[in-house]
């Protein structure tokens, strides 16, 4: 069965730029709203982060010193990530597949087929590992890949019906203090950012590539 979906974009109608616990009170209040209308749309933002600012999955706790840097925790589970300078994109919808797994494919696919836009092919990863608290060091059979590193990182949390779904673009790492705020080394082998595969996009022509990926991806769900 094909399930179609129409896509509403609202990153034009508010600041791309926040703190952190902006950008996680404008997700969690699309959300509502979302349940509160009852809305069949799916609604997609990009948005980017400042200062920079540690997030947390909804069941870490915060009692660990991040060296004055912001922190907040998200809707979403997983394991923490320092939003520095990326991309962040955000999908609330009706839930339309009951399998966790399945619908955070095909969301992520949205993000393959926009960036094939961009002539970068991307895949989900073949392995996973998870012995990790920072989030790029550890990857799901969901995760995007390019040539087999870890590019993209996202999570889901549902709620009455309906999903949210959010993940993390990063356009180049502060690696050493990623490895100094999580106390852990990163494997940089298996991780790779947009800059290292192509630094001549503009974030405006990224977010437009992906939108065309969300509207393409949305018309060929399978349910």
């Amino acid at each position: 069965m094909i399930y179609f979906m129409n896509v509403n974009f609202i990153s034009d109608n508010c600041n791309i730029v926040n703190n952190g616990q902006i950008n996680m009170d404008i997700d969690e209040k699309t959300l509502d709203r979302a349940i509160d209308k009852k809305s069949d749309c799916a609604f997609v933002r990009f948005y980017q982060w400042y200062p920079k600012c540690v997030s947390l999955g909804r069941n870490q706790k915060k009692d660990i010193n991040y060296n004055n840097i912001d922190i907040v925790t998200r809707l979403s589970g997983g394991r923490a990530l320092l939003h520095d300078k990326e991309l962040t994109y955000s999908v609330v919808c009706p839930i339309f597949e009951q399998s966790v797994t399945k619908s955070y494919k095909e969301i992520s696919n949205c993000l393959i087929l926009g960036f094939k836009n961009l002539g970068i092919d991307l895949e989900f990863a073949h392995l996973e590992h998870s012995n990790s608290t920072y989030c790029f060091n550890t990857t799901s059979r969901a995760d995007i890949c390019y040539n087999n590193k870890k590019f993209i990182g996202s999570a889901q949390y549902r709620k009455k019906g309906y999903l949210l779904q959010h993940g993390s673009i990063p356009y180049e790492l502060d690696w050493g203090l990623i490895e100094e705020l999580f106390l852990e080394k990163t494997n940089r082998e298996k991780i790779i950012t947009l800059n290292e595969i192509n630094d001549n996009l503009s974030t405006r022509q990224i977010i437009e590539a992906l939108k065309t990926g969300f509207v393409e991806g949305f018309k060929n769900i399978n349910v």
